[in-house]
């Protein structure tokens, strides 16, 4: 048998939350002394305390704990509904991380030199695009697969290496009601559908691009400092922005790892 100190020192728990198991009825002592009133453990406890010490270690609230130490069909439940939780939690810290990230790129540094924005032509091709207004970024998500199984169905090739762009025709970045074409470069036209249309998209002889690192949600400050880029080289903006997707959910399940480069047409002021 082990003294409460003894048990608490073994375990590395105080005898206050030892005491307080005891009065919620989650740990009771297996022996307390008549006279003394000493709380006492045994060695059949340790297998005991230790589980309840993991459930608290992965965020289990006392009430819950109690639940599985007194009902082992709730444990598999319980775990399940904690894993979703915990990854629920992850994905919107990742997203708050990127934020952070961005931010401290802007507190840090200037604009320019952070940026690293490159000036290029865009190529002139052939593409499928479905031009729809879109309610927010991750309508994307259920678009662009509808789009891609219906070039599946009429058999169109993709251009190697893949070209995927979406125009903004509003000409600026919106976060809601947002005009979009997202194309698809493919090496031949193929019959079109109501929804999805096949053309050529002439080439654009300068654009200022540079890469995005992180969720579409953060996008609105990548392009605000672009065009402050834009305005203090001496370019205007000649025709509606662009964005080519690098690395996105298709291959990158963090946010954070999403690539995409921000493609805005540009002329020299006169």
């Amino acid at each position: 048998m082990f003294t409460i100190g003894e048990f608490s020192k073994i375990n590395k728990i105080t005898t206050k939350t030892l005491r307080h198991y005891d009065h919620i009825g989650l740990l009771k002592p297996d022996k307390i002394d008549d006279w003394t009133g000493y709380r006492q453990y045994s060695s059949n406890q340790l297998p005991e305390i230790q589980q309840i010490l993991k459930l608290r270690d992965l965020g289990f609230g006392l009430t819950e704990i109690g639940e599985m130490m007194h009902n082992f069909d709730k444990v598999a439940e319980l775990l399940k509904r904690r894993q979703k939780e915990i990854a629920q939690t992850i994905k919107e810290e990742k997203l708050r991380l990127s934020r952070v990230e961005l931010f401290l790129v802007e507190v840090e540094g200037d604009v320019k030199m952070k940026l690293e924005v490159t000036i290029k032509s865009l190529p002139e091709v052939v593409v499928a695009s479905m031009r729809t207004i879109v309610p927010s970024y991750d309508t994307y998500f259920d678009i662009v697969p509808k789009m891609g199984e219906y070039m599946n169905s009429v058999g169109a090739v993709c251009l190697e290496p893949a070209y995927c762009f979406t125009i903004y025709h509003d000409g600026e970045y919106q976060e809601s009601n947002i005009d979009v074409e997202i194309c698809e470069a493919v090496v031949e036209a193929r019959q079109e559908s109501d929804k999805v249309k096949f053309k050529t998209i002439i080439g654009i002889p300068e654009a200022a691009c540079v890469f995005h690192k992180g969720p579409y949600s953060t996008l609105r400050e990548t392009y605000n400092k672009l065009f402050q880029w834009v305005e203090a080289e001496g370019y205007q903006v000649a025709d509606s922005p662009r964005e080519s997707y690098t690395d996105g959910i298709w291959n990158k399940e963090a946010p954070g790892e999403w690539l995409t480069e921000v493609q805005v047409p540009v002329i020299r002021k006169k």
